[in-house]
């Protein structure tokens, strides 16, 4: 699938940046072969997808995200980010 770049608006980016969670990390993480599963609880009308990933400073990400399509591209477009906590890590690691 070519993804053309993110799709950031008023209505997502709180939700990611109340966890503290730059846009850039964001999008470093998810540009950066992230691990990708199909999220368990994706809304009826929505295709969800949950990401692990790491910042450019090592920072384990975990980013819930949709596919958008604006203008016939697609667009990556965050619901939510957070780093994830030592526990969390360490599962993921071990996979």
């Amino acid at each position: 699938m070519r993804v053309w770049g993110f799709d950031w608006d008023d209505g997502n980016w709180p939700k990611c940046a109340k966890h503290g969670v730059a846009k850039n990390e964001i999008e470093y993480a998810l540009s950066h072969t992230p691990r990708v599963l199909p999220d368990r609880n994706s809304p009826a009308e929505e295709v969800r997808w949950n990401a692990v990933g790491l910042t450019e400073g090592g920072r384990h990400l975990f980013i819930v995200f949709t596919i958008r399509v604006r203008e016939r591209r697609q667009l990556i477009r965050p619901i939510s980010a957070r780093f994830m906590h030592d526990k969390e890590i360490r599962r993921y690691e071990s996979r």
